[in-house]
């Protein structure tokens, strides 16, 4: 559980820099744009490999607070299906970009909720909850900061059909392969 826990203060603390000292990360970018990525990567990167580590770990001998019904299922997997297109949206410019906003953070959060709702071991409630938690904080915080430009296509209608079909291409290929070769759990097994 340790693992977990330090990943989740590295990933999450790396990522909320622009949220409590977004004054700091401006000093940093300033004195090299790329040393604050690189380092921003590294940490990022530490920290997912400490939570994958931990989660892993956790599932072994894991503290069962809750369980919900069966049908739930089907719910966060309902949840779930906008999620990769809401992710990728920012980078592909268009309709969905301009009418959701912050659509990264909304799909952090739909997938948060989903995974809540069918897993309630105490791993699962830090693990998801601890996004959940940040993607909550960093959306209020996007209401006084400026918004960074991203990089990605120039914007057009077309983008909107690309994004949905690679964000459905790939939500099928996490339901039906990937979730259990990454996580060990088959979503519809």
């Amino acid at each position: 559980m340790l693992a977990l826990v330090l990943g989740l203060i590295l990933f999450l603390g790396i990522h909320c820099i622009s949220i409590v000292a977004e004054p700091l990360r401006n000093r940093a970018v300033a004195i090299s744009e790329i040393g604050w990525k690189l380092f921003y990567a590294l940490v990022s990167l530490l920290g997912l490999w400490l939570i994958a580590i931990g989660y892993a770990e956790s599932r072994l001998d894991p503290s069962i607070i809750y369980v919900t019904p069966g049908w739930m299922r089907h719910l966060a997997a309902l949840l779930l299906l906008p999620v990769f297109v809401l992710f990728l949206a920012p980078y592909f410019p268009g309709r969905i970009k301009r009418i959701v906003a912050h659509p990264q953070l909304i799909a952090v959060k739909l997938w948060a909720v989903s995974h809540l709702l069918v897993n309630g071991s105490l791993a699962d409630l830090m693990l998801f909850g601890g996004f959940l938690a940040w993607a909550v904080v960093d959306r209020i915080s996007m209401k006084r900061r400026q918004q960074r430009p991203l990089p990605g296509a120039p914007e057009s209608g077309f983008n909107d059909v690309i994004l949905i079909i690679i964000g459905l291409v790939l939500y099928g290929v996490t339901a039906v392969w990937a979730h259990k070769w990454l996580i060990g759990v088959a979503p519809f097994g």
